[in-house]
């Protein structure tokens, strides 16, 4: 079924393997000079005091708690609206072109509103955390 887009996908996929490859090799060589012509000019007194653990609260990123709550909104928008699918009379719609057209408004809504809604919870926490933070 799909015969004519696998010679160009498998000719693909190889040509991005091999120039990631190659990529690979150049950038380590590019690292390791990088590396040589600082290490010259270097000395031991540049990093007193400034050697240490990081601290991953600093660049704390939200992208998990705003891509959790977007999903979490998401899953509850469609279930709301199978909930309103499954509860709206079906003796209202005279034909089925209108009842299909109303249960796409009711899940595009509903999706909508809730991953919008998780998106402001989640931007809610991220106030608060940060105020905990500072």
């Amino acid at each position: 079924m799909m015969d004519f887009i696998m010679i160009p996908l498998v000719i693909g996929i190889i040509c991005a393997g091999i120039y990631g490859l190659f990529e690979l090799f150049v950038r380590k060589k590019e690292r390791l000079a990088i590396i040589e012509k600082i290490g010259n000019h270097l000395d031991a007194s540049a990093f007193e005091g400034k050697l240490g653990l990081p601290n991953y609260m600093r660049n704390f990123s939200f992208s998990a708690l705003r891509g959790g709550c977007l999903l979490a909104g998401v899953g509850l928008g469609l279930l709301v609206g199978f909930i309103i699918n499954c509860l709206a009379p079906t003796s209202f719609y005279e034909d089925n072109w209108f009842r299909n057209n109303v249960i796409e408004v009711v899940y595009g809504a509903s999706v909508l509103l809730f991953g919008g809604l998780g998106l402001i919870i989640a931007f809610v926490i991220e106030l608060k955390l940060g105020k905990k933070r500072d």
